[in-house]
């Protein structure tokens, strides 16, 4: 696929990207070889590889579900302007 400099200047503007008329033929040519580079990882044989999650292999830790934290709502509301007993209170945005 080759990417001539009028091309590049729509993806640009679509982009909202301001290029120089001067950077048009580099960038062409920038973005032809990205292009051939990503064309070339099609040609991989990819056939019977597992699709991975992570580069590394890793096993998930389990712990209990349990509150670490918390049972003091006193400290929690304490910067709040203007707290109703251990509740934040915030303007009404729905009529």
């Amino acid at each position: 696929m080759a990417l001539d400099p009028k091309t590049v200047a729509k993806v640009a503007h679509l982009a909202r990207i301001k290029v120089g008329e001067n950077r048009l033929a580099p960038l062409a040519q920038e973005l032809d070889a990205i292009v051939a580079w990503v064309e070339q990882l099609g040609e991989v044989d990819t056939d019977g590889v597992t699709p991975m999650s992570s580069a590394v292999e890793m096993a998930a830790q389990w712990r209990e579900d349990a509150v670490t934290d918390g049972g003091y709502p006193d400290k929690v509301v304490a910067n709040a302007p203007e707290p109703q007993g251990d509740f934040y209170t915030v303007p009404k945005v729905v009529e």
